[in-house]
C-alpha cells in the first residue's frame, strides 16, 4: 500500500542475524502504521504470558506513513513491548529529530528479539545492520550516551536512541532517550531495552516511502501551516509550552498535590509557565518540521542549581515534583527533571514514587527520612532508584510491586501499575474514566478530555456523556497515532482533516465511520493482548485513595458509583463484556 515500505526488520540479538519480512496488505489497510502496526506485531510476536524482561519479549520500534511526508505534526516514533511496569500492553512515544532518520532506514517497523550476552549498540541504515561493542559506554548517562554513540558511528545526520543507567539496571519505569531531552518515557520501554543489553541504536539512511499523492499533500501542508501558525493552540505552545497548563489546573483545583490529597498549591504562580518565561527566558525548541516549538530549554545560571540545563520542565514534571512532592522552586524542579532525564527515568512515575515515600513517611507507615519539599532528599532517592540500591531497590520495582511490599496498597495511586498524569480526576471526572479504562494504565494522552473539562466546554463534574466523549477522543487520537502525529495538533487536525490526510498518504478512502471502525479494531486488538496477559474488567478502575477520599481543599470527590456508571457506559458503547 502507498505510504509504506510494506516490510519490517527483525533483529535477532542472540545470533546477530537479521531478516526482512513483508507486511500483509490487509494489515496496513486495517490498522495503518504506527500504533496499529505496533499493536499487531506485539500480539503476534510476544509469547502469551512472557516475562517482560525475558529475551522473548520483543521490543518494537515503529514510525508511521506520515513520518517522512513533511507534514508539520509528523516527527514521532513509538515503541512497544509487554510492559515490565504493568504486565500489560506497553507503549511509549517520543519526538525530536530522530524519527525521520528511523524512517529513512526503509522499514515500517524494527523488532529486537532475544538478548545480547554483552552490552552492544546497533547501527541500522537502509544498507545494513551493524553490531558494536557498547562496553565503553555502559554506565554513561542518557545525554552522554547519545553524543558518544552518534560520534562513534560518525555518519552525518545519524541520530540515536539510548538508555541511561536506569534502563541498564532494568528499573521498570525507565525510558528511551533521544535528541538531548526527549524521552519515550512511559511503561518501562527502557528496561526492556536494557534487558536485551542494548545501550542504543543509531539510525540513518536515504529511503523514502512512496506517497499516494505527494503534490496534494504538499498543498495541504502549505495551507495547513498558513491557517494554523497564528492559531490560539500554536501560540499557547509557542509562548509558554506545556508549563502554561499550571495556571489552568490550579485555578480549577485540578493540580494534584501533596500526594493526591489536594488539588492546588498556594505557590503555583512561582512554578507556572509565566514564571518560567520571566525568570529563566528559556529557548524554544521544535521537533523536525514542527512550527509550534513547544519545547523550552531552560538553563539555570545561578543559585543552588546553577549548571542545570534541560529541555523542560514540562507540565507533567512540574506537577509531579512541584505538586505531589511540594517543591516550591522552579530551579529545583528543573534540576530534578534533568537528573531523571540523565538517569533515564520517567518523571511522572519517578516523582509519584518519591511523593508516595514522603506521604508514607508522614503517616508513619515507613521511615524514608524524607519530607515534602526536600529537593536534596528527593534527588538522593532518585539516584538510589536508578541504581537499585538502598531504599531505591524496592521502589525501582514500580508502584504496584513496591506498594505491595511496603504495605501501602491503600494509599498508592496507580491504575494497572501506571501512575496518573497531572489532572486530578475528582475535579475532572472525564479524566477519571480515561485513567480507569486506558489500555496502558492511568494515561492522559490517549483521551485528552482534560482539555474540554478545563476549558469549561463540558461540565468537569458531570458523569453523563463522559463515556461518549472519551471514546470520541480515543478514536481520533488512536488513528492520529497510526500516522504518527504529535498530540498537540489535536485541535488543528480533526475529523474533517484526517480522511484527506490518510488519502493523500495511502490512497485509502475513509470517512469518519471508517476511521472510527479502524480505531475500534485497534482498541480490540490491544484489548485482546491485555486479556491474554491476565487483565480483568476489575482492573478498569481507580485506586482507593481517589475513590474513597475527597480532595481536602475543595471537597470534590468521585464516588465508586459515579465511576462505575461511566465505565459501564463505556463498555456498552465499545461492545465489551464485563
Amino acid at each position: 500500500m502507498d505510504g509504506f515500505y510494506n516490510k519490517f526488520l527483525r533483529v535477532n540479538l542472540n545470533q546477530r542475524k537479521t531478516t526482512v519480512e513483508a507486511i500483509p496488505d490487509d494489515v496496513t489497510t486495517r490498522y495503518l502504521g504506527g500504533k496499529g502496526l505496533g499493536a499487531y506485531l506485539l500480539l503476534k510476536y510476544a509469547p502469551a504470558g512472557v516475562d517482560p524482561l525475558a529475551p522473548e519479549n520483543p521490543l518494537i520500534i515503529v514510525t508511521g506513513p506520515a513520518t517522512d511526508s513533511g507534514l508539520a505534526p509528523a516527527s514521532r516514533y513509538m515503541v512497544f513491548a509487554k510492559s515490565p511496569q504493568t504486565g500489560f500492553f506497553g507503549e511509549s512515544a517520543s519526538g525530536g529529530h530522530v524519527p525521520p532518520q528511523i524512517r529513512a532506514t526503509g522499514y515500517d517497523a524494527i523488532i529486537l528479539e532475544g538478548a545480547a550476552t554483552e552490552p552492544i549498540f546497533l547501527e541500522i541504515s537502509d544498507k545494513n545492520v551493524k553490531y558494536h561493542d557498547a562496553s565503553p559506554y555502559w554506565g554513561l548517562d542518557s545525554y552522554e550516551s547519545e553524543t558518544a554513540l552518534e560520534a562513534a558511528v560518525g555518519v552525518k545526520g545519524a541520530k540515536a536512541i539510548v538508555i541511561g543507567p536506569a534502563g541498564e539496571n532494568m528499573v521498570v519505569f525507565s525510558g528511551i532517550h533521544n535528541d538531548q531531552g526527549r524521552q519515550a518515557a512511559r511503561t518501562g520501554m527502557g528496561a526492556v531495552m536494557g534487558s536485551k543489553k542494548v545501550k542504543g541504536i543509531v539510525f540513518y539512511g536515504n529511503a523514502h516511502s512512496k506517497l499516494h499523492d505527494q503534490e496534494a499533500l504538499k498543498a495541504f501542508d502549505k495551507e495547513f501551516r498558513k491557517n494554523s501558525l497564528q492559531s490560539g493552540t500554536a501560540k499557547f505552545y509557542r509562548d509558554l509550552g506545556t508549563p502554561g497548563v499550571v495556571s489552568m489546573t490550579n485555578e480549577i483545583g485540578a493540580f494534584p498535590s501533596y500526594y493526591w490529597t489536594k488539588g492546588t498549591v498556594p505557590y503555583w504562580p512561582q512554578i507556572s509557565g509565566v514564571a518560567l518565561q520571566e525568570k529563566y527566558k528559556p529557548r524554544s525548541k521544535a521537533c523536525a518540521m514542527c512550527f509550534m516549538a513547544c519545547g523550552k530549554v531552560t538553563t539555570i545560571s545561578e543559585g543552588d542549581y546553577a549548571g542545570t540545563h534541560v529541555e523542560g520542565p514540562e507540565y507533567e514534571t512540574i506537577y509531579t515534583f512541584g505538586g505531589l512532592n511540594a517543591v516550591e522552586n522552579l530551579a529545583a524542579i528543573a534540576y530534578l527533571n534533568e537528573l531523571c532525564d540523565r538517569l533515564g527515568m520517567d518523571t511522572i512515575s519517578a516523582g509519584n514514587l518519591t511523593a508516595l515515600a514522603i506521604e508514607a513517611t508522614r503517616l508513619g507507615r515507613v521511615d524514608f527520612k524524607l519530607g515534602y519539599g526536600d529537593t536534596k532528599g528527593i534527588a538522593e532517592l532518585l539516584r538510589e532508584m536508578s541504581s537499585r540500591t538502598g531504599r531505591g531497590e524496592i521502589l525501582s520495582k514500580g508502584i504496584k510491586e513496591a506498594s505491595k511490599i511496603l504495605g501501602l496498597e491503600d494509599i498508592a495511586v496507580h491504575v494497572k501499575g501506571l501512575e496518573p498524569a497531572g489532572y486530578e480526576p475528582r475535579a475532572l471526572k472525564g479524566m477519571g474514566l480515561a485513567y480507569a479504562i486506558n489500555e496502558r494504565g492511568a494515561d492522559h494522552l490517549r483521551a485528552t478530555v482534560y482539555k474540554p473539562e478545563l476549558a469549561g466546554v463540558v461540565d468537569p463534574q458531570a458523569i453523563e456523556g463522559k463515556a461518549a466523549l472519551v471514546i470520541d477522543f480515543e478514536d481520533r487520537h488512536t488513528v492520529s497515532d497510526t500516522l504518527i502525529f504529535c498530540r498537540f495538533y489535536r485541535d488543528l487536525i480533526g475529523w474533517n482533516e484526517l480522511p484527506t490526510i490518510i488519502h493523500h498518504l495511502t490512497g485509502l478512502e475513509l470517512d469518519r465511520a471508517g476511521i472510527e471502525k479502524m480505531s475500534l479494531d485497534i482498541a480490540n486488538l490491544i484489548r485482546e493482548f491485555n486479556l491474554r496477559e491476565g487483565l480483568t474488567p476489575a482492573d478498569d478502575t481507580l485506586p482507593p485513595r481517589l475513590l474513597n477520599h475527597a480532595l481536602e481543599d475543595s471537597g470534590k470527590r468521585l464516588t465508586p458509583a459515579e465511576l462505575q456508571y461511566m465505565v459501564d457506559d463505556y463498555y456498552t458503547r465499545r461492545g465489551w463484556k464485563r
